[in-house]
């Protein structure tokens, strides 16, 4: 297997592309920070594959809720009824944006994470686990924790690493196969039906980790033939706190309950529990109705996309960042050409620490990226990239614009350097003249009441 991560060679210079203008409009597009060299820019966003920003229809539709929130399930009262209504029909919602089928199950969680740990202690005993060391560590943690739970290493690019895990399948010694619809880290998408098509020959089934796919491609588990798919609404446009776990219902109603409490029980006797089926199961205590609604109406929002719309405005993007930055010298972008690949973007900066690189774009340019392991530990590893990267990340909110305006600060800082000096600030990058105010200064404070 080929150790080289980075790109071989460098490009011919970037020609001028077509201007790609934002797919759809989101809360906080034209939102302006402070610089620390003093003025201020509009905020370019291209950390949307950490939190996307909302979709303005998700923010209208939650307005539009908020003044019939109640109680649901138990309530009498008529928006206690709007609200269980408002809460099912999301559930609705988001299993019909994803194909689930018609025996299929959407349990609300709180985040991909949530629902994937979920799924994890419903898995049958002694069953065997396979995942690979690419994954997120919230579709790695929650398996590796188990003696059952094989963790193979993954290839040069995700053709490989789905081969390994077809060769790993065909043993036939395993109930699941737990796999990341996109990585988190180099955009790479791996073909999930041919994966769970390998699995259910092998006598297994096949859980997905949705968070980085679906932002950029519609997903249909039951053409996909796919078991379980999990998601979280801040990587989906709907950052009010809610995710899901959709898929069979099998193993979920076998499992013990995620969570003990109300809501999860059909009868509480002195000496015995009655546990209810179905989400039910799993959803103890008040539900987060407001974020159920807000990623119902991102899914809405999103499946009345033209097709193919996501794609082009993503692959289109993406090409832009990966030219841009691989003809500046001393930039290397990791795997820059994968087959397949949403639009996020892992690169490094010759002889420079990642975090002084993204503090910089921060204070001198108004642009969030990512900087670090991005929660994945194993596989930056993998990649070299030990001391971390930078992540330019696009969404429906991102234009070609905004990958003008990145390109060209890394341009300046790897020609002319920084206009300020930069060090460790209270254990953070930062410059160590800073003309901004402090963060938690920025909005005014809540006003007190009484």
């Amino acid at each position: 297997m080929s150790t080289s991560t980075l790109s071989p060679s460098r490009p011919a210079p970037r020609a001028a592309c077509r201007p790609v203008a934002p797919l759809l409009p989101v809360v906080g597009a034209d939102t302006v920070v402070p610089l620390a060299t003093g003025g201020t820019a509009t905020y370019a966003n291209l950390d949307n594959a950490a939190s996307a920003p909302a979709l303005s229809a998700v923010a209208a539709r939650v307005a539009q809720v908020l003044p019939h929130y109640a109680s649901v399930h138990r309530g009498a009262g008529y928006l206690s009824r709007v609200s269980t209504a408002l809460f099912e029909q999301a559930r609705e919602q988001v299993g019909r944006f994803l194909g689930a089928r018609a025996d299929d199950v959407v349990v609300f969680t709180r985040s991909t994470t949530d629902a994937l740990d979920l799924l994890s202690r419903a898995v049958p005993a002694g069953a065997r686990v396979l995942v690979a060391d690419v994954e997120h560590h919230a579709n790695l943690l929650p398996w590796q924790r188990s003696a059952a739970t094989t963790v193979v290493r993954g290839g040069a690019d995700a053709e490989e690493t789905a081969a390994l895990l077809e060769a790993e399948l065909a043993t036939g010694q395993y109930a699941l196969l737990a796999v990341a619809g996109a990585s988190n880290v180099t955009g790479e998408v791996l073909p999930l039906r041919r994966l769970a098509r390998a699995a259910h020959a092998a006598g297994a089934r096949i859980a997905v980790d949705g968070a980085q796919l679906l932002p950029h491609r519609r997903v249909d588990v039951g053409r996909d033939e796919i078991d379980w798919i999990a998601l979280s609404g801040h990587k989906l446009y709907a950052p009010f706190g809610a995710g899901a776990l959709v898929g069979r219902r099998d193993w979920l109603d076998a499992a013990e309950p995620y969570l003990a409490g109300g809501g999860a029980t059909l009868d509480v006797s002195h000496d015995a529990v009655r546990w209810a089926s179905g989400p039910d199961r799993h959803e103890a205590g008040s539900p987060n109705v407001i974020g159920a609604v807000a990623l119902a109406q991102a899914c809405a929002t999103l499946a009345a996309l033209p097709d193919g719309a996501l794609e082009r405005h993503e692959g289109a993007l993406r090409a832009q960042l990966v030219d841009g930055l691989s003809a500046l010298p001393g930039v290397e972008v990791v795997r820059a050409h994968p087959a397949d690949a949403v639009g996020v973007v892992t690169f490094t900066v010759a002889g420079r620490s990642v975090s002084e690189v993204a503090a910089y774009l921060s204070a001198e340019h108004g642009i969030g990226v990512r900087d670090g392991r991005f929660c994945a530990h194993r596989f930056a590893n993998s990649l070299g990239l030990v001391a971390g990267g930078l992540r330019a990340s696009t969404g429906v909110g991102t234009g070609s614009a905004d990958v003008e305006r990145l390109v060209a600060a890394v341009e300046r800082f790897v020609t002319t350097g920084p206009e300020l000096e930069y060090g460790l600030v209270d254990g953070h990058w930062g410059p160590l003249t800073d003309a901004r105010p402090a963060p938690e200064t920025f909005l005014d404070p809540v006003t007190e009441l009484g």
